[in-house]
Order: C-alpha cells, then structure tokens, then sequence
C-alpha cells in the first residue's frame, strides 16, 4: 500500500477525526492548528448515536464514555404549557436500536481523547494558514510567516471561515440567521428539583427564533444550557463573548417556570451569531478537500454540526484507505459524493428548525453509519 502525506488545515473535531482514520488507513499525516494550545472552551459537544458509531469505530469511544452523561430521553415541551409533544428513548434504548448511545461531553474531553489517540506530534499549533496552491498530484499549504509545505493531499477542516475553501471556491461570505446563541454550563444541585436533569431536553418557543436547550454534562454532575433570541445585525468576532444573563432571562420571562428556573440557574453565559451557508455543489478539487464546517455549516438546532463532521472524518479516511497518489482526486470525489446529500439534508432541516417538535422519525439522522457510506453511495 502506498503511503500518503496528507496536511490537514484546523485541529476542531473534524480535523482530528480525519486525521486518526487517515492514520488507521496507513497514512503520514500532519494537522496544523492556528491556536497555541487547547484550552476548555466551548462547552459543549452533543454526541449523538450516529457520531458515536462513529467514534467507536475509531477506538475511542469508551473513553469519551468515562466522563459524558448519557441522556435518558430526547424530549420536547411546548413554551408556555410545558406540554411534552414528543419522548424519544434515548440511553439504553438508542444503544438497542442505534448500536450506539447519545453523549453529551466537554468539546475538550474529546479533543484530548482524540490528541491522545493520533501518533506523537501530528498536531503542529501555532500555525496559520494563509492559502494552499495546486501541483501535479500534490498541493501546497502556504503558512503566514511565508513558508510552504507540500502534501500528497490538502484536507481543509478550518470552519466556517475556511481558508481552504476560499482558495479553492472563492470568497463567499456566510449569511447571519438574525439569532444569537447563548450558552452556559452550571453545577447540577443549582437546578434543585427540576424534572428531567438527566434528558435532553428541547423548549420550542412561540416562534422559531425562541428556544432553550438542555442537557447533561461529566457524568450528569454539570447542566448545560442553550438558547436563542433575536437580533437585527451582528458586527462581532468571536463565538464565545461575554453575555448578559439578564437580558437573556428577559427574552424568556413569558416561558413556563421550569424553563426560566434554568436560566435562573445560570451564573454566567457566553454568546455568539448564528451564522449559514447554502450546501455546496462541490468539496474537492484535485488533490483537496473539505469538510465539517468549512463544507456545510449549520445551525445547531438539530445538534448535529459536530456529528457531521465526525462523519465526514471517518468517511474520509476509507474513501482513502489503500489508494495510491493516482487515485486520489477520484477518492476525493467518491468522499464528497458520498456526504452531500445527507449534509444538504441536515443543513436544510436544521435551519427549518422542526425535527423532532412532535412526533417524528428520528432513525434518519440516529441510524446512518459512517462506516458503511461508500458502499451505500456507490
């Protein structure tokens, strides 16, 4: 088998995922992070089965299970009521039928689980990217300091502001959805008895662009809260400013008790804008590609931005395992085809903001395994 050199752009979820299923595949393989470090922000990752199928694939599944929670059930409750519309058995019952359950986790217990499993020094922080350039069956990752390196395959998992995807597509800003999201994490006994702790939980407002979301964190000792509301513009960089908890608990003063009692509990939140792209025709070209993210960025209302980019990783390394540097822009092609209609699909659904708000099939998004798309595909 021949061995690819393979350099992939952003060290999220999705880069190292592509990255340890490149290296089982028998590939070199180097991520280059801009970041110094990995620090704990962002607190939340909402594995669901299909992301976990995934992950277990990859041998580190048991070890994201040593700190996640595990939810008992997917529920939604109608805002002002509290009406329950829909209980969808999650924990056990989603092992039985999915093979796998949901975890909801830290975004830096996974990152680490995942640092932890590639080969030594395959993450090389502090690194920026500024562009890439095309060769005969090679491309080239240029770096802001001015130097180069060249690759058998250039992977871009730098999210929404890809700079892969700029180089190979052109610019494309991505569209605000007029929501800002808040989020907050709390020590459980901050919830005192609040029903339903230990389930995801999905409160959908009056209107689409209210709505609050939670669930469990390490072990169900943490709650982990999200909402939305409303705003006209967004001139900000960065997804986790500083929030006023006030004004947040002023946009839901009309919910039920046991929906505001969440955000009462809540000592402090972070923000960002929710931002959107239309799915896109095309990943790759020649011997380049996308995903997560930079491919198809979502709104989070389906919870499945992360899991989509585990997907993607997973699929990727066995579009790539056994091909020679011949092979790859078809490889790369078969990956991409293999992942846009699921992901147009999710992205559509997301922004519809309906799945699940009653009764629904979950098995569609719940069900799929990475490690049988190429054969599904083709």
């Amino acid at each position: 088998m021949e061995q690819l050199r393979i350099g992939i752009c952003g060290g999220g979820v999705g880069g190292l995922c592509a990255a340890l299923s490149l290296q089982q595949a028998g590939h070199n393989v180097t991520i280059y992070e801009r970041t110094s470090q990995y620090g704990r922000i962002g607190a939340d990752v909402n594995l669901t089965p299909n992301a976990v199928h995934a992950l277990d694939s990859l041998g580190i599944g048991d070890v994201l299970r040593e700190t996640a929670a595990r939810p008992t059930y997917r529920i939604s409750r109608t805002w002002d009521s509290g009406e329950e519309t829909s209980r969808l058995p999650m924990s056990t019952a989603a092992q039985e039928r999915y093979g796998a359950p949901q975890l909801t986790l830290h975004r830096s217990d996974i990152l680490a689980a995942l640092e932890e499993a590639l080969q030594k020094d395959t993450i090389q922080f502090g690194k920026k990217i500024t562009g890439v350039t095309q060769g005969d069956n090679c491309a080239s990752l240029v770096f802001d300091d001015g130097t180069s390196e060249t690759f058998d395959v250039v992977i871009g998992a730098d999210g929404i502001h890809s700079v892969i995807r700029t180089a190979l597509f052109g610019p494309d800003d991505p569209k605000f959805t007029g929501l800002v999201s808040y989020r907050a994490a709390f020590k459980r006994e901050r919830a005192g008895d609040l029903p339903n702790l230990d389930a995801f939980t999905k409160w959908w407002g009056p209107t689409a662009e209210y709505q609050i979301v939670t669930f469990p964190l390490t072990r169900g000792e943490e709650i982990f809260v999200f909402a939305t509301v409303p705003q006209n513009d967004w001139l900000e960089e960065g997804w986790t400013l500083p929030g006023d908890i006030n004004e947040l608990r002023a946009a839901y003063k009309d919910f039920h008790p046991e929906a505001r009692a969440l955000l009462d509990a809540c000592e402090e939140v972070t923000r960002s804008a929710l931002h959107v792209r239309d799915p896109m025709a095309q990943w790759s070209k020649g011997n380049v590609t996308i995903l997560g993210d930079a491919a198809h960025p979502m709104v989070p209302f389906m919870a499945q931005g992360a899991c989509m980019a585990i997907e993607d990783g997973v699929v990727l390394g066995n579009a790539l395992k056994g091909q020679a540097l011949i092979d790859v822009p078809a490889a790369l092609l078969r990956f991409e085809e293999a992942r846009k209609e699921r992901t147009a699909h999710i992205q559509r659904s997301s922004l519809a903001n309906e799945w699940l708000k009653g009764k629904g099939n979950a098995d569609w998004v719940y069900g799929y395994k990475a490690t049988d798309a190429l054969n599904v595909a083709a």
